[in-house]
């Protein structure tokens, strides 16, 4: 080998031929335990507020249903009067709707409502009996009885009025012929328009009101509206 000759010098990178070396374990395990808490804390928060939105449909239901209990006042039992739910709107014009009741007392022919029973009375008045109007104009008058079906049986709403001579006028009238030894029962029904003055007075009348029948208050009822 000649003097001037030199061995040939080679570099070799050590870095480029090792292969990149694995993560360590430790880093995998701490990425996963963060990644399990977040979910954790996410499904909490979700099920945390799954718990109030059904606390709050609760709350809200009892609160409805305190109320309508209170607003409504049902009472058990056949002879429980009829009671009608507040509303806070009012009637557009004068209408009444009366019931029997275990409370009122008829007389021997003329027919008493119940006051206890929460009537509905708008514009209108009522007293021993009858229904006093207020204003004049067209009324539709309605009444049901429901009375035992034996021997004759006369059911009349009747006007009183102040501008005709002897004061009651027949509106409307059934009657119903059965023999006296029937225990059968049966409905009669009113209804009529008729043009009516400020204080003139509607009333129910029958031939024997001990004919009735009173199991429920709401088969007996009696109303008024104008039209």
């Amino acid at each position: 080998m000649s003097k001037n000759e030199h061995p040939s010098v080679f570099v070799v990178d050590s870095h480029a031929t090792r292969p990149p070396l694995p993560p360590r374990l430790g880093q995998k395990k701490q990425r996963a335990g963060a990644a399990q808490t977040l979910l954790f804390l996410l499904v909490s928060l979700a099920l945390c507020g799954m718990a109030i939105e059904a606390c709050l449909i609760y709350s809200l239901y009892q609160l409805e249903s305190a109320d309508s209990a209170s607003s409504s006042k049902i009472i058990s039992g056949d002879d429980a009067p009829t009671i009608w739910p507040r509303y806070n709107i009012l009637p557009s014009k004068p209408v009444a709707h009366l019931t029997d009741g275990q409370d009122v007392v008829h007389k021997q022919d003329i027919m008493a409502w119940s006051m206890i029973a929460d009537p509905l009375l708008y514009e209108m008045t009522y007293k021993d009996g009858g229904l006093i109007i207020q204003k004049e104009g067209y009324y539709y008058v309605y009444s049901k009885i429901l009375f035992k079906d034996s021997g004759n049986f006369y059911h009349t709403i009747t006007r009183h009025t102040v501008k005709y001579t002897g004061g009651s006028i027949p509106l409307l009238q059934s009657r119903t012929y059965s023999p006296k030894s029937s225990t059968a029962r049966s409905n009669s029904y009113l209804s009529g328009v008729f043009h009516l003055d400020k204080d003139d007075a509607l009333y129910v009348t029958v031939n024997n009101t001990t004919k009735i029948d009173r199991n429920k208050s709401y088969e007996n009822i009696f109303g008024a509206y104008m039209i």
